[in-house]
């Protein structure tokens, strides 16, 4: 199977019987294992009357005294750094300036294009206009920086530079401290445009006009996906586009969200394209939970399904659909439709429409499923919260990094308001693996120096530290020149531990 949802050994049977089978299977056996360790969780109570749940808030136990030690160490010891310093060293590393170019692919006919590729990125991705910009860097003038911008940069060439910070990130043992790269959270954050802009529409969730910068960020702390999306567009959509289309070799299977990921549609397509949705869950109210068939009753958590015999899932129609469903989702896997595309129609698609029928039907098996684990599972929520909470923090550093503007995207263009996301996304990464090569380098001098380092510890210490960062002043370009020793990947710390327990949760108290 193409899209990934037959068991191993049965690709040549999987079949519409085989798919039904393994729904009903999935939600049976997550409503009995939660009605079985009802009696158990202390953090769970149903209503008897409304069936509504409600989960008691998990007290954060804090940093440890030895981790808040070692987070003081490695503040005092981060070497103060410029942002085209870091943007320089970055490229003469990763050498993800390499990407960009004319587009007739020629090579540039520039004095020196490794100078203006890096400044050009340092320009943009801290949202400063370039005329703006050349006042403070000597050398260069507004025109040159506007021309390599608009010719030399696009969206395809900056996903593939943003690719290669990330690929090079996921190398160093360093990352090891905060994840394995198979997680992603997804989350939007609010992006003023100009008042006059006429393609800014009022965000109904932000209250003001603007666009939305919507970031896939890894459980290591990197972008690994960026869009901009008008404030009138369902966020949720654009969960699945941007897994689909991260370019780079991090390839993660669990995607989380914030409240944007309850959606029905969302949570099939994740489903029959092999990613584990499992988002972050704040209001129960106006939740349905759906029984296998009529029959199914439950000692401890019947009232989370509401009235015997209703709320029951149609398998025999998911069945009958079953190789319409099937092609819907390779055509979204091939590229054949996008699955932005896909999710808006279903949204408004006809209930009288048997194929939409069956989506929400396998949209309403998931779910239940993914509610009853997460009212189940302690470790679980908090995996989640840790999530969310890192791509809030990424939102936050992402606009200390583009701070020209006053963070107002000055460009009515679609595709050019796209590029500035994705310039800013590009220059924060270059800002997190730099981060994480100084952590590295301080850890080995403690180890040096007798330091005994807790993996546990060392996952508390996030890589969006600022105070050592000088943005403001006037702009020198002497470091462009300053090609550094080549940095070293490894780190004799040895993070296995952190793949045995649950400790990914941990490091989520630093942000920007």
């Amino acid at each position: 199977m193409e899209i990934g949802l037959a068991e191993e050994g049965e690709a040549a049977s999987f079949g519409a019987a085989s798919f039904r089978r393994q729904l009903e299977d999935r939600l049976r056996a997550a409503a009995a294992a939660a009605d079985a360790g009802y009696p158990d969780n202390e953090s769970l109570v149903i209503d008897p009357a409304t069936g509504i749940p409600s989960l008691k808030a998990h007290r954060s136990e804090g940093q440890r005294p030895s981790a808040k030690r070692l987070e003081q160490a490695i503040k005092a010891r981060m070497p103060e750094r410029t942002l085209i310093g870091i943007c320089a060293r970055t490229a003469y590393w990763v050498e993800w300036w390499r990407r960009f170019g004319p587009p007739s692919g020629n090579d540039p006919k520039l004095t020196d294009p490794f100078g203006r590729y890096v400044l050009t990125t340092f320009v943009k991705g801290t949202n400063m206009g370039p005329y703006e910009a050349a006042r403070h860097i000597p050398g260069v003038s507004g025109h040159e920086l506007a021309y390599t911008a608009n010719r030399h940069f696009s969206l395809v060439l900056l996903n593939e530079a943003i690719a290669d910070l990330v690929n090079a990130h996921a190398r160093l043992d360093i990352s090891q401290a905060w994840g394995d790269g198979t997680a992603v959270a997804a989350d939007g954050t609010h992006m003023d445009t100009y008042l006059d802009n006429l393609l800014a529409e009022t965000s109904v969730r932000y209250g003001k006009p603007g666009g939305i910068a919507y970031h896939h960020i890894s459980d290591t702390y990197i972008a690994l996906f960026t869009h901009f999306i008008p404030c009138g567009v369902w966020e949720a959509v654009y969960i699945i586009e941007g897994l689909l289309k991260n370019a780079s070799e991090v390839k993660p299977t669990t995607v989380h969200a914030d409240t944007q990921g309850q959606s029905l549609p969302v949570f099939t397509l994740a489903h029959l394209l092999g990613f584990d949705l499992m988002p972050r869950i704040r209001n129960w109210k106006g939740l349905t939970f759906y029984r296998p068939s009529k029959q199914s009753e439950y000692v401890h958590i019947d009232a989370l399904f509401g009235e015997a015999g209703k709320n029951v899932i149609d398998f025999n129609l998911i069945e009958s659909q079953f190789r319409h469903l099937m092609r819907v989702a390779v055509s979204v896997r091939e590229g054949a439709i996008s699955s932005a595309t896909l999710l808006k129609r279903l949204r408004s698609g006809s209930h009288k429409n048997a194929t939409y029928v069956a989506f929400r039907e396998v949209g309403r098996v998931i779910r239940t499923v993914q509610l009853l684990r997460y009212l189940t599972d302690a470790p679980l929520r908090r995996r989640v919260t840790a999530a969310t909470n890192k791509v809030e923090s990424f939102n936050r550093f992402s606009q200390w990094v583009g701070f020209g503007n006053q963070g107002v995207i000055a460009d009515n263009d679609p595709v050019e308001q796209e590029k500035a996301m994705k310039f800013n996304s590009l220059l924060t990464n270059a800002v997190i693996f730099h981060n994480a090569l100084d952590i590295a380098e301080i850890v080995r001098q403690l180890l040096e120096e007798g330091w005994e380092i807790d993996p546990e510890d060392l996952a508390h210490i996030s890589p969006y530290l600022t105070e050592h960062i000088k943005r403001f002043g006037e702009y020198s370009t002497h470091e462009l020149g300053i090609e550094p020793e080549a940095y070293d990947p490894k780190l004799d710390v040895d993070f296995t531990p952190l793949r045995e327990q649950d400790l990914t949760t941990v490091g989520l108290s630093q942000a920007a």
